[in-house]
Order: C-alpha cells, then sequence, then structure tokens
C-alpha cells in the first residue's frame, strides 16, 4: 500500500511503513508542509496514498468523504509524544495486513481502531 504521513507525524515513522513493506512518504519530504488541508488530501488522491494523520479535521466525513479517498487514518490518541505515535504506528500496521483501508476512515485510539466506511 502506499502512504502519505501529515505533516503533525514525524518523516521517521515513514521507515516503519517501508520495514512493513509498503510505500510512505511525508507531506515535508514533498514540501507540502503548512498546505490547507484540502492541497494534501488531493495529492493523497492523485498519488493513490492513504493518508495517516493527528489531524482531527480529517475524521470529519462530510469534508472527507471516506469513499472519495484510499483511505484516511486519524490517530486520535491520548498523547502525541513520539513513543505513543510510534506503538500507534505498529498496531496500526500489524492491522494493515489483514484490512486495507480503501474507501474508509480509520480512527486509531489508545485502546481500538475504529472503521467508518
Amino acid at each position: 500500500m502506499r502512504f502519505k504521513l501529515d505533516e503533525n507525524l514525524s518523516p521517521s515513522l515513514a521507515t516503519l511503513f517501508v520495514v512493513a513493506g509498503h510505500e510512505a512518504h511525508s507531506v515535508t519530504e514533498q514540501a507540502l508542509g503548512g498546505q490547507p488541508d484540502e492541497r494534501v488530501i488531493d495529492v493523497c488522491r492523485r498519488e493513490s496514498r492513504v493518508l495517516v494523520t493527528l489531524d482531527l479535521d480529517f475524521a470529519n466525513i462530510k469534508a472527507y468523504p471516506p469513499s472519495d479517498f484510499s483511505g484516511i487514518i486519524v490517530l486520535r490518541l491520548a498523547s502525541q509524544a513520539h513513543s505513543k505515535t510510534e506503538s500507534a504506528v505498529q498496531r496500526l500496521l500489524v492491522f494493515l495486513s489483514k484490512e486495507h483501508p480503501k474507501g474508509a476512515l480509520w480512527i486509531v485510539e489508545d485502546d481500538r481502531i475504529r472503521i467508518h466506511e
């Protein structure tokens, strides 16, 4: 699968996706940092990439209907410390070995993953 990590996530997390056999880029690698959400999600759509973000705005299914995208994954964690986001990504990668987020919104929380299709 192909992923794009939003600017609010460390670009180093892309390595976890690559090690798991996926292709991953960060928004900052493509000089998209500071761009409006609409621009970021449009690039993801054109590149057929799943967006991974901490930005809760992307959980708004009226503004970003999941069926219009390759997938949106929002990390909604009690702490956004690097160790916590890395742990959440590790859990997410295990889940991705069984499921595909295409056309869905996944909310990754500390203790579960909720899926909205």
